[in-house]
């Protein structure tokens, strides 16, 4: 067992216990890679850090129910995810989708050194960006695929459909991103 896991599953010995201090040194570790995980999924950064605050009340509540069967990271993100999924699917039925959250907007300050990982950079920004104008599922089980390292069996499972719709999904999302890229044409 590593150094590092050693020192979290003594911090989760102490959240355990109520130690405040140990809970704040485990949100520290982990908030923002939670936070980038849940933004991926609500597209709103504030509707992105509730999700994120509750995944972790309720990751230090349930603590007890944590086997350690995976990393405590996997464990707390397969709560953001899940709350995240939840939280998107809530705002979709309170309200429609504006137009705004959908379009891609190129901010004054895109810029980008021409050395090859600026280029590189830039590429994977407009991939990312692009990602945002598919069909919600599509962004969806692309970002579980492809950002998250998800496997076909665990997204399955994450939105709740077959291991074949799975796998169509995620094929006709890569088609679909394909097109819209060549639409845009990359640099």
């Amino acid at each position: 067992m590593s150094h590092q896991n050693e020192h979290i599953d003594a911090l989760l010995e102490l959240c355990l216990k109520g130690k405040q201090s140990a809970q704040m040194e485990v949100y520290n570790r982990y908030y923002r890679a939670m936070f980038n995980t849940a933004y991926r999924i609500v597209k709103d950064s504030a509707e992105a850090e509730d999700v994120m605050q509750e995944s972790f009340l309720s990751a230090f509540t349930k603590l007890h129910t944590f086997k350690g069967e995976v990393t405590f990271g996997a464990w707390l993100k397969r709560i953001v995810i899940n709350n995240s999924i939840y939280q998107y699917k809530k705002q979709q039925k309170t309200r429609a989708v504006d137009l705004d959250d959908i379009m891609y907007k190129v901010e004054d300050n895109d810029e980008v050194a021409p050395d090859h990982n600026g280029y590189t950079e830039l590429k994977a920004q407009k991939v990312m960006e692009t990602m945002k104008s598919l069909k919600d599922n599509y962004r969806v089980s692309l970002t579980l695929h492809l950002i998250e390292g998800y496997d076909y069996e665990e997204i399955s499972e994450i939105m709740n459909i077959s291991y074949a719709n799975c796998r169509t999904t995620i094929s006709r999302a890569k088609e679909s991103l394909r097109k819209k890229l060549n639409q845009n044409v990359l640099p």
